[in-house]
């Protein structure tokens, strides 16, 4: 199986309390459910349409890891403390 990579976008940041809290919490429930941050914060150059947001990258030994980490109700328990504090994206890629 390939390797997956969770990346995460935030557009907006509304609550910097309520990100803070998400923080806390998602961190740990997506280390303890496999995942190895590799990148986090704002880029270091962007080019072409690139926007200069927040963006975070994980890597999952797989897609069905990197899904379940996601459905998982210690992130849940996450989610639920950002609430609408930020407005993100979120996507898993399998890896080439």
């Amino acid at each position: 199986m390939s390797k997956s990579y969770w990346v995460s976008t935030y557009r907006e940041v509304k609550d910097a309390e309520k990100l803070a809290a998400y923080a806390k919490l998602a961190g740990p429930a997506l280390t303890a459910a496999g995942g190895r941050f590799l990148a986090r914060g704002e880029p270091s150059m962007t080019y072409e349409l690139g926007l200069k947001e927040r963006t975070v990258l994980l890597e999952f030994d797989s897609v069905d890891q990197a899904a379940a980490a996601h459905d998982s109700p210690a992130y849940q328990a996450a989610l639920a403390a950002l609430g609408d504090g930020a407005d993100r994206d979120i996507r898993i890629i399998e890896g080439v």
